[in-house]
């Protein structure tokens, strides 16, 4: 392994870590065993309540991230129906409920494929965005308006794994860069008369890392951990 003219690590993001503190782990682990600093970068965010498959690309190969980022992407995510968070996830706690007892099988399946294909879909306030240099985050944490314009997205594939009524369902979704499954969550929501967000999401596959190939963080340190350090072959 050259780190230094480049690598890309896969690895299965735990739960509760941020794609930033994976790479701070990851670039002081290859400092301590090279000897010297490392650049590296991650090849697209996944939110702390997430897990799966983030690529780290070190050295050299920090050069691929754009390529890496606009990979197609496949997730599978569970929908709690009936109510609404301010991060479409569990991030923050329930602000609105709305009715399911309406909602059917046959109603999930025929709102799910009007997402299919390229559409518009506005990012959560709760996102990386940038809103006049400011990160909509930020602004949102304080209790600023978010105002984000909809950006147009593609989704190739979008299908229902599970279905447990009146308030759970779970989706498998493919689909390209700058896609917010938690917004899609919300969409969801909307076009079922009701409300949703998430409670679970997993990025399966970027490109053709896929997640049952990555290795955990644990592994990727032992794996690091256990790599003979490099010759120092100055004179």
């Amino acid at each position: 392994m050259d780190f230094l003219e480049g690598e890309v690590i896969a690895i299965d993001k735990p739960y509760e870590w941020t794609s930033f503190g994976l790479v701070a782990k990851v670039r002081w682990l290859l400092t301590q065993h090279l000897g010297r600093k490392i650049k590296v970068g991650h090849a697209g965010t996944l939110d702390p309540l997430a897990t799966g498959v983030v690529l780290l690309c070190t050295g050299k190969a920090t050069k691929r991230i754009d390529e890496l980022q606009a990979q197609t992407k496949e997730y599978t995510a569970t929908l709690r129906l009936g109510a609404t968070t301010p991060s479409f996830d569990l991030e923050h706690d329930i602000d609105a409920t709305y009715p399911t007892a309406h909602i059917t099988e046959e109603a999930v399946r025929e709102a799910l494929c009007r997402f299919k294909g390229s559409i518009e879909q506005v990012p959560p306030a709760f996102s990386a965005c940038k809103i006049e240099g400011k990160r909509a985050y930020k602004m949102a944490r304080k209790g600023q308006d978010v105002v984000l314009s909809p950006k147009l997205i593609r989704i190739d594939e979008i299908e229902l794994t599970g279905c447990r009524l009146p308030d759970e369902i779970d989706i498998r979704v493919v689909c390209g860069k700058g896609t917010y499954i938690r917004a899609l969550a919300r969409d969801i929501g909307l076009a079922l008369g009701s409300g949703a967000h998430l409670t679970a999401l997993r990025r399966t596959r970027v490109g053709d890392y896929r997640v049952e190939d990555c290795m955990t963080l644990d592994e990727a340190t032992k794996w690091i951990e256990s790599l003979p350090r490099p010759t120092d072959t100055t004179t």
